[in-house]
């Protein structure tokens, strides 16, 4: 109702929802039966807004990153601030949906405060059971609207207990409700709405843990990526080794305490891997141990910086497209460069600017092969190819 006051934006530390302190989050979940995976990486930058005239604010940057049955579904740049009373306010968003094909399907949903309408408080400073906000209020574009109905509340987190959560009830703009959940030190932690539920899974820094990987967990990581090769190359005595190795080794690394979503996501592709390989399915089986080494690689990222996991990811979706571009997809090819651009962007600066000159170069040829008038997916796995090799990071912190 108030104009907020911002003298200090980009430090968002509410802790229902502490935007600025979280790295890399990672939610599981279900669309219309399919498996729902998504990543959210605070960006290294910010975005100055002018959200009413005169009065500018700087934006901290959130990328919102959305997969279904494996392949991408959604991107939103979020742009958030903090006002002076704690308050954390919703300045927009740049919205990406894409077809099974890596194309820019819609890019509904996109606002930005000061263009298409206010600013909108998504987490007051001080909620209470009866108080109503509104994160999104944008006619004919974007509605959301929460009233509280409990705080103070335990619930169950990737690592234990969690106290203090806030139960909100959300009024869609289909005029249906659902239950959203905000824990402290993670932010938003439960959505669902019909067949659609988003959960979260793991949140770093809150969830990271000291010290490297147990030995198991780095066996895990070496055998899921030793069986890509033999995966994809139809080298099934050596596949099916290679899947039960990592299968051992996750029995052994379960006996640690694994968050609940992730494991269900390895036993998933473990199980989709061994089923690929008995079925002598190249293409399934390749991408069923991607699957396995990308739900590895979920798993280090409580003790490994954001970036070397990021730069650990897009070598696997550089994998992915060696695996759609032998069986012949050209929009499966597609999908990855998309994908492999997104995730550049949350690694660019923490890599020598040459390294980053390489990338973006394989990018845009990577790009050129499978444009609508050519469609060379020689071309493409030869440029994968050269964007397999894990780069080397100089000093980051465990909180980047």
């Amino acid at each position: 109702i108030t104009a907020p006051t911002f003298s200090n934006p980009t430090k968002i530390t509410n802790p229902l929802f502490p935007v600025g302190r979280l790295r890399s989050v990672i939610f599981s979940g279900e669309v219309d039966g399919k498996p729902f995976h998504t990543e959210t990486t605070l960006l290294p930058g910010t975005r100055t807004i002018e959200w009413s005239p005169g009065q500018q604010v700087e934006a901290r940057v959130s990328q919102y990153f959305a997969y279904v049955d494996g392949r991408i579904e959604e991107v939103a740049l979020d742009y958030y601030a903090q006002a002076d009373d704690g308050s954390v306010w919703y300045l927009g968003e740049d919205v990406y949906d894409y077809d099974r094909g890596g194309l820019v399907d819609s890019t509904l949903g996109s606002w930005l405060a000061g263009r298409e309408g206010p600013i909108e408080m998504i987490m007051p400073a001080d909620p209470k059971p009866g108080d109503v906000h509104r994160a999104e209020n944008i006619p004919a574009i974007a509605f959301e609207e929460v009233e509280i109905k409990t705080t103070g509340k335990t619930v169950d987190g990737p690592a234990g207990p969690v106290k203090g959560a806030m139960v909100g009830r959300e009024l869609h703009d289909d005029g249906t409700y659902s239950d959203k959940v905000f824990a402290p030190g993670y932010g938003e932690f439960f959505s669902g709405h019909g067949s659609e539920v988003e959960a979260l899974a793991l949140a770093v820094p809150t969830d990271a843990l000291k010290g490297s990987p147990p030995a198991a967990l780095e066996v895990l990581s070496r055998a899921a990526h030793d069986v890509i090769g033999p995966a994809r190359s139809g080298n099934w005595k050596s596949a099916s080794t290679g899947s039960k190795a990592a299968s051992r080794a996750w029995a052994a690394y379960r006996r640690e305490q694994v968050p609940p979503r992730l494991a269900a996501e390895m036993n998933r592709a473990l199980k989709a891997l061994s089923s690929a390989i008995g079925k002598r399915d190249r293409a399934r089986a390749g991408t069923a141990a991607i699957d396995v080494a990308q739900s590895a690689l979920d798993l280090e990222l409580r003790y490994r910086p954001p970036a070397e996991i990021d730069l650990g990811r897009f070598e696997l979706w550089a994998n992915q497209i060696l695996v759609d571009a032998a069986a012949g997809d050209v929009g499966g090819v597609r999908s990855d460069v998309t994908t492999l651009e997104w995730i550049r962007d949350r690694f660019a600066g923490t890599i020598d600017s040459a390294d980053l000159t390489a990338i973006d170069a394989h990018l845009g040829a990577l790009r050129e092969s499978v444009a609508n008038e050519s469609e060379d997916l020689k071309a493409a796995s030869a440029e994968a190819s050269d964007l397999r090799d894990p780069l080397t990071l100089g000093p980051v912190s465990a909180q980047d």
